[in-house]
């Protein structure tokens, strides 16, 4: 089938077969469940903030150990991300929302009654498991049922999800320590602070884990299952198609496209060159791009820079809610052109924007004074970091945020996305883990080392979303293993 009458369709089924408002409102639903994967990724990785110091004190915990059981979730979520496309192609989408929502339930649960460090990373990375699997079984599950036409700004409610769940986060940690005049003091029922803000995330979980149970399967995972009349029921509601023939067109479409010899497996992702699949590679490199131009650092270590620039350390929280609300906000950007201009201009463009502002944030820090662990910033170079830090999170949060698991999502062929998506998901939070712990040997040598080096991959992601990168607007997910129309390239 030829990209071009795939674009002339014009949508998961025939124009005239399709009530509009029926198919919105239907997907945007079913999305928004899926999307609450996303929340609990967000929350879980993030509520830590507001514990780690109660629980370094309380355990007595070296620097290193306690810098552990904030980042011991990231591997967590590198292995979880690694099984969940094998476990969602085996045992479908559905089911597998449904355990990450257990495990992040357990998590809350686990790491609330937390009797020593141990105990507190093992409950770390059972959630860090959790997180894998959203990362992965969300944008999969959302590309799949998603209308072409609208595909993208429903597959970027996955990073709003994210970025309202650190909001909800960081909030909560404040109200529930502010309740005890401190995380480390007694609160309700005579439970420390902090153990109260890891149950709150128990809430999010269960709800995920039954309004997952009322979605209907992925039709391409049913189909994958020879059950064909029960994905012809499942597009016939989620696309408001009329026509019965038009369904059966589309499942002839997707059975084509999803031929194989044998059940998915991790191997289907070999290919020629350096052992994978062109597209499996471009999948990995724009996970380690996204994270690789340093954006866990604003959100991990932001009381260094605000601090830097003459914020008392007890502003931290303002300035941090700040950014996460700019983050939130921003996100409303690309869902409103992600399906207009496409994902390869909102990429080049925020490449650009994190280029520049990173390069002025190294240029504002090498005019530091003070030591490597206290710097300060004389005038009016304070002032010109605070905005280049916010124009970098605006220039992520309109597009390397929402745009890459939107691509993510689609890119991959029928046959091979939940494991591809797994891969690229794996080597994102590995990447996350690398980056955010070797940020403060990098702010020991400067900060404008640091900020410098993710400068140059901003760069870097600028080159590579030329090169490599193709267009997938409006394209079918069943059109995804043919070269793309020379205008898409």
């Amino acid at each position: 089938m030829s990209s071009e009458s795939a674009q002339g369709r014009g949508g998961d089924v025939h124009a005239e077969d399709e009530d509009p408002r029926h198919t919105t409102v239907k997907v945007v639903m079913i999305s928004i469940v899926a999307a609450i994967g996303g929340f609990l990724f967000g929350f879980d990785t993030s509520v830590i903030n507001g514990a780690v110091q109660a629980v370094t004190n309380q355990f007595t915990l070296s620097e290193g150990l306690s810098g552990f059981a904030v980042s011991c979730a990231l591997l967590g979520a590198a292995v979880g991300a690694w099984f969940a496309g094998r476990l969602a192609d085996r045992f479908g989408r559905k089911s597998i929302m449904v355990t990450g929502g257990l495990l992040f339930a357990v998590s809350a649960v686990g790491s609330a009654f937390a009797f020593a460090v141990w105990d507190l990373i093992l409950w770390r990375v059972v959630g860090g498991l959790g997180v894998g699997v959203a990362s992965v079984i969300a944008p999969t599950y959302i590309a799949e049922v998603a209308p072409a036409r609208i595909r993208g700004r429903l597959a970027s409610l996955q990073q709003l999800a994210i970025t309202v769940g650190i909001f909800v986060a960081l909030l909560s940690d404040k109200i529930i320590a502010d309740s005890a005049g401190g995380a480390e003091n007694s609160t309700w029922l005579g439970w420390e602070a902090w153990r109260w803000m890891f149950l709150v995330g128990i809430v999010p979980a269960v709800v995920w884990a039954v309004l997952a149970l009322g979605v209907p399967e992925s039709p391409r995972y049913l189909i994958a299952q020879n059950q064909t009349e029960r994905a012809g029921e499942v597009l016939r509601q989620v696309l408001g198609t009329r026509s019965m023939d038009a369904v059966h067109r589309k499942v002839s479409e997707i059975k084509i496209s999803m031929r194989r010899e044998h059940d998915p497996s991790l191997r289907d992702l070999r290919g020629p060159r350096f052992g994978l699949l062109p597209v499996v590679w471009v999948g990995i490199l724009l996970s380690v791009l996204q994270q690789g131009v340093g954006i866990n650092v604003i959100f991990y270590y932001s009381t260094t820079l605000w601090q830097a620039v003459g914020f008392q350390e007890s502003d931290a929280f303002t300035t941090s809610v700040i950014t996460s609300v700019t983050n939130v906000v921003v996100t409303f950007i690309a869902i409103a052109l992600v399906d207009k201009i496409g994902r390869k201009p909102l990429l080049t463009a925020g490449s650009a924007g994190m280029f520049v502002s990173l390069t002025v944030m190294a240029v504002a820090f090498s005019q530091a004074g003070g030591t490597a662990d206290n710097p300060s910033l004389p005038a009016p170079w304070g002032t010109i970091a605070v905005i280049a830090a916010n124009v970098y999170v605006i220039s992520f949060g309109a597009t390397w945020g929402p745009v890459v698991w939107v691509l993510l999502g689609e890119m991959f062929p029928n046959k091979i996305r939940a494991a591809g998506l797994a891969v690229a998901a794996a080597a994102q939070w590995l990447a996350n883990f690398a980056i955010s712990t070797s940020f403060p040997a990098l702010a020991g040598a400067g900060l404008q080392f640091a900020y410098g080096l993710y400068a140059l991959i901003a760069l870097l992601s600028f080159v590579f979303v030329r090169k490599a990168v193709r267009e997938t607007k409006g394209r079918e997910l069943e059109d995804m293993d043919e070269p793309a129309p020379a205008s898409a390239r």
